[in-house]
């Protein structure tokens, strides 16, 4: 069969020449389509005696195959040309920096709440949580606040709107986490030990106090706990809390749900204006405490004649300042990014038992 050298070299040539992927698949149409010449050339195998095609059968398929390897060849070559030229326009230098990104802190009573789950959880404290819109019998009646204590008038709590006619006791933003150990005791019973952390309400502002606020208290219900056991929980959580060994000195007090009742003050000292917790002559109150009440167990349905405990409470803000040296109280809530970059945590900051 004559012609297969020149058809060769122009197919190769083409090939070669070809400048994208829609002029080499042109190339390959004309050549290797159903219509291309190389086809047809295929095609007149038929009309070839024996010995004819036993010579030019093979040599078209040999041409056949390399046209059709060198397609390939400069399809692949095509497709790396493109990559390289998108991947040089699309550039990037990995080793640069990255954009500055804004990075959140996490809440100094965040942080604070949980320094101190994870200070009582070593001690053998469960965390119990509680409704923050409590009933009027869970946040007063079972905790023994009598209906003339001042906690249960308008200008210290906030109760929820009954409609005309509704003559049931309103529900309340409860005043502290206490509701939480009732219904804390009234699932488990005794013998049990809690810790109730949680946001409180009550009606007062100043640079001390703020309407909301966050409160933490404990529970500990067995058969022989006595004060000697809430003086030892305290100073260990005083200890491990602000780093160094903390003395507390009981002082006679009165609280409806707990009697004997006393103010727990921890030692400190004031060195040109700044507090030092754990050292010196002077004292601070911090927190209330004592030993149950009998009503406030009955009401939970666990027999006084058989089981005690120790009830505490402190304020978490009021915590976070003392360790922090944070002066003002409103700050906790005004949302000031200033402020809270300057006294938040970093996300990686996890609590330890010291946190210091």
């Amino acid at each position: 069969m004559d012609g297969l050298a020149e058809l060769r070299a122009k197919y190769l040539e083409q090939i070669a020449a070809a400048p994208d992927a829609d002029a080499l698949e042109a190339v390959r149409l004309a050549g290797l389509g159903k219509k291309g010449e190389i086809s047809g050339r295929m095609r007149e195998l038929g009309r070839m005696t024996p010995e004819e095609r036993k010579t030019a059968g093979p040599a078209l398929n040999a041409l056949k195959d390399e046209i059709d390897a060198a397609l390939r060849a400069r399809k692949a070559a095509l497709e790396d040309a493109a990559l390289d030229a998108r991947l040089a326009q699309e550039w990037l230098d990995i080793t640069l920096p990255p954009r500055p990104r804004p990075q959140g802190s996490v809440h100094p009573v965040a942080q604070v709440m949980e320094e101190m789950a994870a200070i009582f959880a070593d001690m053998g404290f469960a965390v119990a949580e509680g409704p923050q819109v409590e009933t009027d019998w869970h946040n007063f009646d079972a905790l023994n606040i009598a209906p003339e204590h001042p906690a249960r008038q308008e200008h210290d709590t906030f109760f929820m709107h009954r409609e005309p006619g509704d003559n049931r006791p309103p529900h309340v933003l409860r005043t502290h986490t206490s509701p939480v150990q009732i219904r804390a005791m009234q699932v488990q019973g005794a013998p049990i030990r809690v810790i109730a952390p949680g946001r409180v309400y009550r009606m007062d502002m100043d640079q001390t106090h703020t309407p909301m606020f966050h409160q933490i208290e404990g529970l500990a219900i067995d058969r022989a706990i006595t004060m000697a056991n809430l003086k030892w929980v305290l100073e260990e959580f005083f200890t491990a809390y602000f780093g160094t060994p903390v003395r507390t000195r009981f002082r006679a007090s009165h609280f409806p749900f707990t009697e004997p009742s006393a103010e727990v003050d921890i030692q400190c000292s004031w060195v040109n204006g700044q507090l030092r917790v754990g050292e010196g002559e002077d004292w601070m109150e911090v927190l209330g405490s004592g030993m149950v009440h009998s009503h406030v167990l009955r009401s939970a349905g666990i027999d006084p004649d058989q089981w005690q405990g120790f009830a505490f409470g402190m304020g978490i803000d009021r915590m976070a300042m003392l360790k922090y040296g944070i002066p003002d109280l409103r700050a906790f809530f005004e949302s000031d990014l200033r402020w809270l970059r300057h006294y938040g945590f970093g996300a990686l900051q996890a609590p330890s038992l010291h946190a210091g």
